[in-house]
């Protein structure tokens, strides 16, 4: 499956007091990633919501911490999708800086409807995502 690259810089607000970006704040950075990818593909989540009543929700994120980023860091992040099923999408992502792999995220996506009650994934949907 093809892999969709973003760019963040770092901010002070996305440090800590050391000036090295706060764990949580990776999970940021992949989240407007995974935004940026659907949107790439013409998915505008507000509108998904309002005109399917379909929602992506995240279920597991497993995130493995190799090297700090620092302010005014330029990350790369790539966003692959590795697995879809009925209702859910496991996609992995690699942040980086100057082509050293920084941070690994594995996430579990399930699309719910506005009940949070699992959807499958819609034949137009999964066809965006392969």
């Amino acid at each position: 499956m093809s892999i969709n690259k973003s760019s963040y810089r770092v901010y002070y607000e996305d440090t800590d007091s050391g000036g090295v970006v706060y764990y949580a704040n990776y999970l940021k950075f992949a989240e407007r990633a995974r935004t940026d990818l659907l949107r790439s593909k013409g998915i505008i989540q507000s509108e998904l919501v309002e005109n399917n009543d379909t929602l992506f929700v995240v279920k597991h994120v497993d995130m493995d911490l190799k090297k700090p980023a620092r302010l005014d860091d330029l990350i790369e992040v790539s966003t692959e999708i590795m697995k879809i099923s009925g209702a859910s999408m496991v996609m992995r992502q690699i942040l980086r800086c100057n082509d050293i792999e920084l941070v690994a995220v594995d996430v579990t996506i399930v699309c719910v409807n506005s009940d949070l009650k699992p959807k499958r994934l819609s034949k137009e949907l999964r066809e965006f995502f392969v």
